[in-house]
């Protein structure tokens, strides 16, 4: 690289041109600008030299120029530091701000005309402005006032749609609660209603517990003739007794005349039946010996039995039992009536009437055990089970008969506690009961008693008048029933042998009408607060062969009759003694009830044969020997 090159690029871009006015400040700094360039070139000159590298013509010109710019710029420095160009540049400054302050005038004064100018233009304009404002204005306000008119009308409309869909929907609440209200009483009235008009015809309450007892209209015409025997009809006489004393009547002193009356042959007989209680006492005595040595006294023995001073045979046991378990009279009272017919002879105490149960309960295990065998080889068995009443507990007495065989057994608990022990626990056979699922446990076949369907399906149609199912299935159980009555007794053949067709008949109507029944309840679910109807149609369906059993058995009967009329045996004397003290009380009216059912059955006179089972000499019972 050159030297001129190398001085060039170190001026700076900025040089003002020579001999142009220059301040202090820029004169100092173009000095030391240049000695600091003359101090470069000379080290660089001197390196020069040091290598021993000549110089050319046109470096030492640029260095003589150098030279020369450094010594006009040292006197200007002088001047400088004399303060005379300061003095100059002084004047100069102050002509060219004098200068400066006119044109600044000038141009004020210009550019407040043109202010004054813009100001009055902006006014006449902001004039207009607001002109157009102030009609604009006017004009949106009129816009805004019927804006808001109409925003009201809007809003109003809005307000009275809100308010009237508020009201629609609280009067949908109201009525969709005063609805629902209304089903809900109309559930209970049905309800209550059903439970009102429960009675011994719809339901399984017995007559007795029925509180509106229907009085039985006489639908006969009036003949018009006198109540009574009529003429020319069989006279139907009560039955004439041997007669234990004959009184002869003589004819009347004014019937004697021979010329007016004659006899006619006929003897004229009425007898007067009276009933009278004759006290039998049999009185043992013996003489009593003392052996001389030992002093032990000795007398003949006394027939069996024979224990106290005073013993009450059979006759007297039987009849103080009949009446108080067979009849349902009160200890009392049995004292009291036995006393006046035997004219005060006897009065019994109270403690010797309530032991004569355990007593007969005892002497007749072997009718029990032999009634016991005779239920469980029988073909068809009627069962059935109530509640029993034992210091204010609940205790279940259950029953098992045939036509000619019946027991009773007390239980501490319902179910299959219930069953153990008595003969419908190993029982092979067919058992008739209404509808105790217990039951089904047990036996081979079942039959359901259809009284009880009857009295349902009763119900059901006075409850449920929009259905059609319960009625028709009330008429064809009762067909059924009138078939099965008016069979030939004669022919021992089962209903389906004998008319196997019409049987086969009711049994496809009867799948039909439970078809019926459950389209109609699809259609018309039934209510919650009366479920019979329908629970009555699930359970006709799911025990369709128990309830048909009877139309395939001619031993099986269509009603549980028999087990229910023993079983309200108990229960009248339930009604009468209230509670009884202790199980075993119950247990011996259990025995006793049992035996009784089971000699009135067989056709026997009660009162004889219990009375000859009081007479048996006393053996000591399974229970007591436990």
């Amino acid at each position: 690289m050159s030297l001129h090159a190398c001085g060039t690029l170190m001026q700076p871009n900025t040089q003002p041109p020579y001999g142009s006015p220059m301040t202090y400040e820029q004169a100092m700094g173009r000095v030391a600008y240049l000695e600091s360039v003359l101090a470069s070139q000379g080290k660089t000159i001197i390196e020069l030299r040091r290598r021993e590298i000549p110089l050319p013509n046109s470096g030492y010109d640029w260095i003589s120029n150098l030279q020369y710019k450094v010594k006009n710029l040292g006197d200007r420095l002088a001047t400088f530091e004399s303060g005379e160009i300061y003095l100059k540049m002084k004047s100069d400054f102050r002509s060219q701000l004098a200068a400066k302050d006119r044109e600044i005038r000038k141009l004020g004064n210009d550019l407040a005309k043109a202010n004054t100018a813009h100001v009055t233009m902006r006014e006449h304009w902001m004039q207009v402005f607001e002109d157009l404002e102030k009609e604009h204005a006017k004009e949106l306000a009129e816009k805004e006032r019927e804006l808001k008119k109409r925003e009201e009308r809007a809003l109003n409309a809005e307000r009275r749609l809100d308010e009237a869909k508020d009201k629609m929907l609280e009067q949908r609440r109201e009525l969709y609660s005063v609805q629902t209200q209304l089903e809900e009483e109309k559930g209970k009235n049905l309800k209550l209603t059903a439970q009102v008009n429960r009675d011994y015809e719809n339901s399984s309450l017995t007559s007795a517990m029925s509180l509106k007892r229907k009085k039985i209209t006489n639908n006969r015409e009036r003949s018009g003739k006198e109540p009574g025997a009529q003429i020319g009809h069989k006279h139907h006489p009560r039955k004439m007794h041997i007669p234990t004393e004959v009184i002869n009547i003589p004819v009347p002193e004014k019937y004697k005349d021979p010329a007016v009356y004659e006899l006619t042959g006929k003897i004229i007989e009425k007898q007067l039946v009276e009933v009278q209680l004759n006290v039998i006492v049999k009185h043992y005595s013996t003489p009593e010996l003392r052996n001389r040595r030992t002093g032990v006294r000795v007398s003949a023995e006394f027939p069996g039995g024979l224990v106290n001073d005073v013993t009450y045979g059979g006759s007297v046991k039987s009849l103080a039992l009949l009446l108080v378990n067979h009849c349902n009279v009160s200890v009392e009272k049995v004292s009291d009536i036995i006393c006046d017919l035997t004219g005060g002879e006897l009065n019994l105490s109270a403690g010797f009437i309530n032991k004569l149960a355990k007593e007969f309960s005892s002497k007749t295990e072997a009718e029990r055990k032999e009634a016991y065998s005779d239920l469980m080889v029988s073909p068809v068995m009627n069962v059935d089970c109530t509640t029993a009443k034992v210091n204010g507990e609940n205790k279940n007495v259950l029953v098992c008969a045939t036509p000619l065989v019946a027991l009773y057994f007390a239980r501490e608990h319902k179910g299959h506690q219930c069953i153990i022990g008595s003969p419908i626990e190993d029982y092979m056979y067919t058992l008739v009961h209404d509808h105790d699922t217990t039951f089904y446990k047990y036996g081979r076949l079942h039959q359901e008693c259809l009284e009880h369907i009857l009295r349902y399906l009763k119900d059901s149609t006075l409850n449920e008048k929009h259905l059609n199912w319960n009625i028709l299935m009330r008429n064809l159980i009762r067909e059924m029933i009138h078939f099965r009555k008016h069979l030939d007794p004669e022919d021992g053949r089962n209903p389906d042998k004998i008319a196997p067709e019409r049987v086969s008949e009711y049994e496809a109507r009867y799948d039909e009408i439970l078809e019926l029944a459950r389209v109609e309840y699809e259609f018309e679910p039934p209510s919650e607060y009366y479920m019979d109807g329908f629970n009555l149609y699930k359970r006709m369906a799911k025990y369709k062969s128990s309830h048909l059993l009877f139309l395939h058995d001619r031993r099986v009967p269509y009603t549980n009759s028999l087990a229910e009329r023993l079983l309200r045996v108990y229960k009248r004397k339930q009604h009468q003694v209230m509670s009884f003290r202790s199980f075993e009380g119950l247990e011996v009216l259990c025995d006793t009830l049992g035996v009784l059912a089971t000699l009135r059955a067989q056709g026997k006179n009660l009162f004889t044969s219990v009375a000859e089972m009081f007479d048996r000499p006393k053996k000591r019972s399974t229970k007591e020997a436990a």
